[in-house]
């Protein structure tokens, strides 16, 4: 936090998925800088100087397009199918004073007092949107969950944010619910509690009522 890390790009000539494949085969990340009224640029970075900088919590980026360097900020970043391999980065541009924007990771910190009572955790967003200075993202929000127990829910509003760190999402947006784990059934329970199909004996018993009477007519036609 309140560093930046410095990557080289390089311009990119094409566009399409057929070039970014190619771009890609050659061990860089199709990406685009834009914002700040200025027009957006097609280039390709590193892949692996990205990445580790990503891994490194890294969310401002200097980017050095030939002479000119551009300080950004990651704003999306798009992985394929898999959620493996990054396809495309989002760079935007901005000024180290200006206040922005920014989804930042959650990290669940510490056993919550419901797993000793029988009960399990369940996250439901694992990001929060906050807004504060570019040099002030915090690489991740640490949510603590050792006071939560069974039947309780802790909401964003409830998080203690970094100085300087704003909440923008909403303070009733639920992050984690802790409440009991189902008992598991045994098979005989199952079998047991399995609903019998009343129709299917029914339609079975008028066949063969059907079958007694049609044989009791024949017998008479005889």
């Amino acid at each position: 936090m309140g560093k930046t890390f410095v990557l080289k790009a390089e311009v990119r000539d094409g566009t399409g998925s057929k070039h970014s494949a190619k771009v890609r085969a050659a061990g860089r990340i199709p990406a685009v800088v834009y914002g700040h009224k200025e027009a957006s640029a097609a280039i390709s970075l590193d892949a692996h100087d990205f990445v580790e900088g990503l891994h490194h919590g890294h969310r401002l980026m200097d980017v050095q397009i030939g002479r000119k360097k551009e300080t950004t900020l990651v704003k999306d970043v798009q992985y394929d199918h898999l959620g493996r391999d990054i396809i495309h980065v989002d760079l935007i541009r901005v000024d180290v004073s200006e206040t922005v924007k920014v989804m930042v990771p959650i990290e669940l910190k510490g056993t919550a007092q419901g797993t000793h009572e029988g009960g399990i955790i369940e996250e439901h967003v694992n990001r929060l949107e906050v807004e504060c200075k570019v040099t002030e993202i915090p690489e991740k929000i640490t949510v603590l969950v050792k006071d939560v127990s069974v039947g309780d829910a802790l909401h964003a509003g409830d998080v203690e944010l970094p100085e300087g760190v704003k909440l923008v999402s909403l303070p009733d947006t639920i992050i984690v619910t802790c409440h009991l784990v189902a008992a598991a059934k045994t098979t005989e329970q199952a079998e047991e509690e399995m609903p019998i199909a009343p129709e299917v004996i029914g339609e079975a018993g008028k066949a063969e009522e059907e079958g007694a009477g049609t044989g009791g007519e024949g017998a008479k036609g005889k």
